[in-house]
């Protein structure tokens, strides 16, 4: 059983790989960088009052930010270094944020210097553990497991014979629906299980690494597993109360100033207001700031961005995702959320509920200003469209937290700022 060892199982790299590690490293050198060279070495001596307050929120916005990260990096299309420093910048805001609203003493300093000594550390420990991050896969020679190459920051080795050729691997990835399979070959999985190297389907693989869930064959047993966490859904309904609470009297004289503008160059109604499919399948009334001239007709979907149906300060409204704010209204009711699958119109819905395969199942969770499909295909109107956009859904639905609801926010703040899938 000692050739079967999993990748990073020596005791050395599970230490220097670990997180405990990594924060309590990381911690020393923040308070070296900070508190050291205000307070001395003995800085918890100091009858300072900013010593505590100031401290303490920068040991905290580093532990939030390292984890975060490290959360984040495990989703589908995270591995990259960009999502750093807004990740960053966000754990220290909220902290930050407490500070000024219960008006206690603090040092700018050693929050300045705590907040760079964090994004050197996070980018440090992006690039040095870059070839650890790699995840190695040991793929069976059967079924659709050969048809597996390197993809998505994963490396794929086909095994020739059933043992693991003295090479190290995160896990065995193997297509249980063949019928291909020797019995020797479900032995060598039998001992890679007992040696603790995981064994994972096709199916599994392919979810996390692309970030969609197939929805061709779906079974009984899979319709289980999508059923979201009843206590984060409450949690995340706190989360988008408060939020929207706190959000709507600071972008009021906003929605004011866009709704004088649409008035200004096109007649009708400044807002848009449509019959959406919502939560459990209800119907309301979801809002949007107008965007079209309003007596021109259309197909009942914008086909692409060139609809000359769309004003000139639509096209903005439009590609900046402008037009979503009002939407934060219907979050305040409970219709929606601000993180969720795009609620579709009522006639749309029925369109693909008659071509699309379990559509109405994404109606499971709250619809969202913003999702998971949204970041990650942009708009999709057509049918083929759609059913990669429902993969998209599904995978929202089947891991739904608050680590894929914070990437997706990340993400949707960098499409309004690039207008990627705008129409």
């Amino acid at each position: 059983m000692s050739e079967y060892t999993r990748r990073h199982s020596r005791w050395f790299e599970q230490i220097l790989l670990s997180y405990l590690f990594q924060f309590l490293t990381g911690g020393i050198l923040l308070i070296v960088s900070t508190a050291i060279p205000i307070w001395g070495i003995q800085f918890w001596n100091s009858d300072d009052p900013n010593l505590f307050t100031s401290l303490l929120t920068t040991l905290t916005a580093f532990f939030i930010s390292t984890f975060s990260l490290r959360k984040i990096f495990r989703l589908p299309g995270s591995e990259t270094v960009s999502y750093v420093i807004p990740v960053a910048t966000l754990c220290f805001l909220i902290p930050i944020l407490y500070i000024l609203l219960t008006r206690k003493t603090y040092s700018i300093q050693v929050m300045l210097v705590g907040y760079f000594v964090t994004l050197s550390w996070c980018y440090l420990g992006f690039f040095l553990g870059r070839r650890y991050r790699m995840v190695r896969y040991a793929l069976l020679p059967f079924g659709e497991a050969r048809n597996f190459g390197i993809a998505h920051g994963a490396l794929f080795v086909v095994l020739k014979q059933p043992n693991l050729e003295g090479q190290r691997f995160n896990a065995i990835v193997a297509d249980f629906s063949s019928s291909e399979m020797p019995a020797e070959w479900e032995k060598f999985l039998a001992r890679c299980t007992l040696a603790r190297i995981p064994v994972y389907s096709t199916k599994k693989i392919r979810e996390a690494l692309t970030g969609r869930v197939q929805i061709k064959h779906l079974s009984e047993n899979e319709f289980g597993s999508l059923l979201p966490s009843s206590f984060y859904e409450f949690v995340k309904r706190m989360i988008d109360l408060l939020a929207s609470i706190i959000s709507i009297p600071f972008i009021f004289p906003f929605l004011i100033l866009i709704a004088i503008l649409i008035k200004i160059e096109s007649k009708g109604p400044f807002l848009f207001i449509q019959t959406r499919m919502g939560f459990q399948g209800k119907t309301f009334r979801m809002l949007k700031f107008r965007t079209m001239f309003h007596d021109k007709k259309g197909k009942g979907f914008t086909g692409s961005g060139d609809d000359p149906r769309i004003t000139k300060i639509g096209k903005f409204l439009r590609k900046y995702r402008i037009d979503e704010l009002p939407q934060i209204i219907n979050v305040f009711w409970g219709q929606m959320s601000f993180i969720g699958p795009r609620p579709e119109s009522f006639e749309l819905s029925q369109w693909y509920e008659n071509d699309v395969p379990f559509f109405a199942y994404r109606h499971v969770v709250r619809p969202g200003i913003s999702g998971w499909a949204q970041v990650n295909q942009g708009y999709a109107a057509e049918v083929d469209g759609m059913k990669i956009k429902l993969e998209f859904d599904f995978y929202y639905i089947k891991n739904f937290s608050f680590w894929l609801d914070f990437l997706i926010t990340i993400k949707t703040v960098k499409t309004i700022f690039t207008g990627f899938g705008a129409r």
